[in-house]
């Protein structure tokens, strides 16, 4: 697991701007996601090109969250990068690999590959939802639908949670933000390559773009009783 660190200095500074920690003391349950991006093969199995190993570390606090989440009345939402669509529309994405690491990436991102699919070890239940995004972001235009099938269940807040936290998990959570979502980032629910890119995530989040809590402090602040503020576009 990622040894965590967010300066005290970077704390008191938020607090002297925002008045406290957090923005939220509360997660009201009806109108929270839990965005789980990429716990894929790919991503997880070791020898994988795209391994990232601390992401195996962290399926026990994603599988609790799940638990809550649902058990708040929230939903839970498993996000798979998915590469069918790259070729055409992002094709700077291959841009400087190698042709060989190109193929074997690709490959194993494909719809219906074993890389593709999500961790045996992941408890996905048949009423969570699924989702494919074929960019970084899962809420950047022409990603995928994430943001539609939210806003029609009255979606407010999301929590994320997934890898790579300083690539796809860092830059969901920047554009939930922008388009008006409550975001959470969760420190020990997110894997990197290293503690530092890590951590250098974590700190561009609280600074700005969401409020920080380990798992078991957004376990916490979920309430099934609080009262639900619809998101707007």
């Amino acid at each position: 697991m990622h040894k965590i660190s967010i300066p005290d200095e970077l704390v008191s500074s938020v607090i002297a701007r925002r008045g406290k920690r957090d923005r939220y003391e509360t997660l009201a349950g009806a109108s929270t996601a839990l965005v789980v991006i990429d716990l894929q093969n790919v991503f997880m199995l070791p020898g994988m090109p795209v391994e990232v190993p601390v992401a195996r570390e962290i399926v026990p606090n994603v599988n609790r969250l799940a638990t809550a989440v649902r058990g708040a009345g929230g939903k839970v939402v498993w996000v798979k990068m998915t590469s069918n669509d790259l070729h055409g529309g992002w094709s700077v994405f291959f841009d400087g690999m190698k042709p060989e690491v190109r193929a074997e990436i690709s490959r194993n991102l494909e719809r219906g590959s074993h890389g593709h699919a999500l961790h045996a070890e992941l408890d996905v239940e048949m009423t969570d939802l699924v989702v494919e995004k074929t960019r970084y972001s899962a809420f950047i235009q022409g990603s995928s639908n994430l943001d539609g099938l939210l806003r029609s269940m009255a979606i407010d807040t999301v929590i994320v949670v997934g890898t790579l936290t300083n690539v796809c998990c860092e830059s969901t959570t920047r554009d939930g933000m922008m388009l008006n979502y409550r975001t959470v980032f969760v420190s020990d629910a997110n894997a990197a390559l290293t503690d530092e890119d890590h951590n250098a995530t974590l700190r561009n989040m609280f600074r700005t773009f969401a409020d920080v809590y380990s798992t078991d402090e957004a376990i916490a602040r979920l309430d099934p009783r609080a009262a639900v503020r619809a998101a707007t576009g």
